[in-house]
């Protein structure tokens, strides 16, 4: 069994769904002091360093602990999940007829040692979206995407904002799961 350090609901039915034993504790940490703190680093950058730290904040001897993070960047800019519909609103139109870079990481910890970390990369071409658009999608999914990055649910409604995807469905859903499980397989968790 390993604990994820995370209370997504999303990270915790990928890990179901592959048939993952685990234990939830999310980790208590201000992920926005960690971002301003690093700066005009890459978007990759943040996210690792997110998963790394999210993972060491969860106390758990002996046991493998599992920190994941997701991050949004397009034009240049980093996004975070939106605080308001007004802003999800903003954050759509702002993606309209872009490439949305959308980088997550994970990371996997014992007894305070980074065992394993690594990013991936999932590049979303976003369609050119009316206003009207958005806002009935808006009116469809909101709140359920308030705790989004990316202002979009991949598995729901949100596949009506792209024209094309490159990457892996689990990046997008929030964690490199693929990698994780390639990790937990060298490490002996999980079997070969």
């Amino acid at each position: 069994m390993i604990v994820l350090a995370s209370q997504s609901a999303s990270r915790r039915a990928m890990l179901e769904a592959a048939g993952i034993p685990f234990r939830a504790q999310p980790a208590n940490i201000d992920e926005r002091s960690i971002e301003v703190g690093l700066g005009e680093a890459p978007a990759s950058v943040i996210a690792l360093e997110l998963a790394r730290t999210k993972a060491l904040a969860v106390f758990a001897p002996g046991e493998i602990v599992l920190g994941s993070d997701s991050l949004v960047s397009c034009g240049g800019r980093r996004f975070d999940k939106p605080a308001s519909r007004d802003q999800a609103a903003e954050h759509l139109r702002f993606f309209s007829g872009k490439v949305m870079e959308l980088h997550s990481a994970a990371a996997l910890v014992r007894d305070g040692e980074v065992l394993w970390a690594e990013p991936a990369l999932a590049r979303l071409h976003v369609a050119d979206l009316s206003d009207a658009f958005i806002e009935s999608y808006l009116e469809a999914e909101w709140p359920e995407v308030a705790g989004c990055v990316g202002v979009f649910r991949i598995e729901g409604r949100g596949v009506q904002l792209f024209e094309a995807i490159e990457g892996d469905y689990f990046t997008i859903l929030g964690m490199p799961l693929l990698t994780v499980q390639a990790a937990l397989r060298k490490m002996g968790v999980m079997p070969r």
